[in-house]
């Protein structure tokens, strides 16, 4: 008994701590196009360069996605398949939490009363959500014939900052290349 009570805290903890982190995914991609063809990639300047972060943190979601390219065995080069840009948005999100609670003269109660006294708290937290955007363009065509986005909260710590962009990149790239996900 004693075994499965703690075989299911942990799998309850897992479940915690992976809701907390994760990122949420999505991908649209072209019907029509041939990704079997794509074999290269590039980096396309002109679309990052747009892109309304530090330039730390774009070299860290560009070593992401190169890597992530790479380990699907695509290779960077002078004379790509693909053009790889990347667009990002931010949002603070506020959130309030008012946890007062009172004590009436006739126990636990909301209301006024002359003995009544609050013993909560009020307490105000910020996070930032962040949007990822991958998109990968027919370099020959000029047209994008896929995207994918990422969603989740930004690290609030300087050192978890790199884990968290392999994270988000990684998750985007697993819907690459439309089909193989399966």
């Amino acid at each position: 008994m004693n075994k499965i009570l703690t075989t299911v805290t942990m799998a309850l903890l897992l479940v915690v701590a992976t809701s907390c982190s994760s990122v949420k995914v999505a991908a649209d991609y072209d019907k029509n196009a041939d990704f079997n063809q794509f074999k290269t990639f590039a980096f396309f300047k002109t679309g990052i360069d747009k892109a309304e972060i530090s330039d730390l943190d774009k070299r860290r979601i560009l070593r992401a996605i190169e890597s992530e390219l790479m380990a699907k065995g695509y290779t960077k080069s002078e004379n790509p398949d693909l053009l790889v840009s990347i667009f990002t948005k931010s949002r603070d999100k506020v959130n309030v939490y008012n946890n007062a609670y009172g004590y009436g003269p006739y126990g636990y109660g909301w209301g006024w009363s002359p003995y009544y006294w609050n013993s909560g708290y009020s307490s105000v937290s910020t996070s930032t959500e962040g949007t990822l955007y991958v998109d990968l363009i027919d370099a020959n065509k000029k047209e994008l014939v896929w995207q994918g986005m990422g969603v989740g909260y930004l690290a609030d710590r300087m050192d978890k900052k790199e884990e968290r962009i392999k994270e988000f990149v990684a998750k985007i790239m697993e819907k690459y290349p439309p089909g193989a996900q399966k």
